[in-house]
């Protein structure tokens, strides 16, 4: 009777604890990303959904063993989205291998397949696997067409899921009037903003002051002067907490004339107030892109690269979240922005060239022929990209208009992008989903771990469990050693 108590017991427990479990979901995560923990920004997005929200995972099944892994990690992560969101996001796996309509379901949903390497009785051969997922909600539906291993799962299903899930997104607006870019022009910038805002065209000459509904707004090279009444309402905007993006021209270059001239829209005085400088200078670069120039050798004309430093290629960054993540941007022509404001104002630098570089006064000309040396790169760092906070308002300046324009014109290079969208992230998302984008998994292979991590791995690997059953069986004795004290005391009385 007293075993079937304790066996029901047992069994009680065990049905609280999984009731308890649905109710507060808890695990351990040791990771050092903490890559199993889902972030405050995830967290506060599920919450906040309008409609529920269904993943569809598109996977091979039969997948080797890494490809598996990414399965998954992938299906434990949307089981804590499930969790975590009261039941708003479900999720399902199809197997496009299975039958020829799920694998038509899967191309037809915008996911194609891959080639992967499996080995099959001692021989390679090629399989076609489906790894992406499909993020629907009402008619809204976005794709994830290839779910990386080891790469930042939680933004991409986050992102998705803001995407589809929330009807009402924030609105930013792009500064038009000037000369600027349209947004058919910044097609690819706002194909990417789109996923998390809409963006609205905002023409100053039009309006008496910035809608309040935008959270930020975007200047983006403009060429013609910008009246004092205009600075005027940007100056209101910011006032009332506003934030503003801004990558502007103060030199420009033309391949025709082969010079480099000032080119001023009127804002240096405006910006001037604000403590920040873009100086009228070029920047140039030891590590730098390069152009296609024309070359004649004989009866033939040929086409060649040729480094161009005027056109800096930043490698290096800080760790900010504007910054974070990126590989390399690629600038054309550039200015150093300098900063002479109070401490009323915070300035925060955030891009800068090279170690080795160097400034040329505007006006240039621009010698494609010419042999640089060191001495042509006397200088640090040159910033070319800095915040500045004001009371409630954020502005972030760029002194190259061009980059966030036409990345395809400097070998299709997505950072570009990435950036400046990174910039209006910062500025417009109260989440932290910027925080996300990088967010992978941490390799540490222990061939790249230094000697004394690995012999402290191995020796808690052969001890530890040692340990522990030594512990356990002392246990044991003392508690048995104990029950038989007392059996012989009772025994004595």
């Amino acid at each position: 009777m007293k075993n079937i108590t304790s066996i029901l017991l047992i069994i009680g427990s065990i049905l609280i604890l999984n009731l308890l479990a649905k109710q507060f979901f808890f695990r351990l995560d040791l990771t050092q990303n903490k890559q199993y923990t889902l972030s405050n920004a995830t967290k506060n997005i599920l919450k906040e959904l309008d409609e529920p929200v269904m993943v569809t995972g598109y996977f091979t099944g039969d997948l080797p063993q890494d490809y598996l892994k990414n399965r998954e990690d992938f299906q434990n992560l949307l089981i804590e989205f499930a969790s975590r969101s009261g039941g708003m996001v479900d999720y399902e796996f199809v197997d496009p291998n299975e039958n020829e309509e799920n694998e038509q379901q899967a191309m037809q949903a915008g996911i194609s397949p891959l080639l992967i390497n499996v080995r099959e009785k001692d021989a390679v051969a090629q399989k076609k696997a489906f790894m992406g997922a499909v993020i629907s909600s009402g008619d809204r539906t976005d794709i994830i067409p290839f779910v990386q291993p080891e790469g930042p799962m939680e933004y991409q299903v986050t992102t998705a899921i803001k995407k589809v899930g929330t009807i009402d997104k924030p609105s930013v607006g792009l500064v038009q009037g000037h000369g600027e870019p349209s947004m058919q022009d910044m097609a690819q910038t706002m194909q990417s903003l789109s996923i998390l805002y809409n963006v609205e065209p905002v023409a100053l000459n039009t309006v008496a002051e910035i809608p309040a509904h935008i959270k930020t707004l975007m200047m983006v090279k403009p060429l013609d002067s910008i009246p004092p009444n205009q600075l005027a309402i940007l100056d209101d905007y910011m006032a009332k907490g506003g934030n503003l993006c801004l990558a502007v021209d103060q030199v420009t270059g033309d391949f025709q004339t082969v010079q480099g001239t000032v080119s001023s829209v009127g804002l240096e005085s405006w910006l001037a107030r604000k403590g920040v400088t873009i100086e009228p200078s070029f920047v140039v670069d030891a590590s730098c892109s390069s152009i296609s120039v024309q070359q004649q050798q004989g009866f033939f004309k040929f086409n060649s690269q040729v480094e161009f430093h005027y056109f800096p290629a930043v490698k290096e960054f800080g760790d900010h979240p504007i910054t974070k993540g990126i590989e390399q941007v690629v600038f054309q022509f550039v200015s150093p922005i300098q900063y002479s404001g109070d401490s009323t104002t915070t300035f925060t630098p955030i891009l800068k060239t090279s170690s080795r570089s160097g400034i040329q006064t505007a006006p240039v000309s621009f010698d494609i022929q010419r042999q640089w040396t060191n001495q042509d790169f006397p200088y640090n760092g040159q910033t070319i990209g800095a915040i500045i906070e004001t009371g409630l308002s954020k502005m972030v300046v760029f002194s190259d208009g061009d980059f966030p324009i036409a990345p395809q014109s400097r070998g299709q290079n997505p950072d570009n992008i990435s950036l400046f969208v990174n910039a209006v992230d910062f500025l417009s998302d109260d989440t932290g989903l910027i925080d996300l984008r990088t967010k992978s998994v941490v390799t540490r292979p222990i061939k790249d771990l230094e000697d004394g991590e690995k012999s402290t791995i191995k020796w808690v690997n052969f001890l530890l469990p040692i340990v522990l059953v030594l512990l356990y069986g002392l246990f044991r004795f003392q508690r048995n050693r104990t029950r038989r004290m007392k059996l012989m005391e009772e025994r004595y009385i």
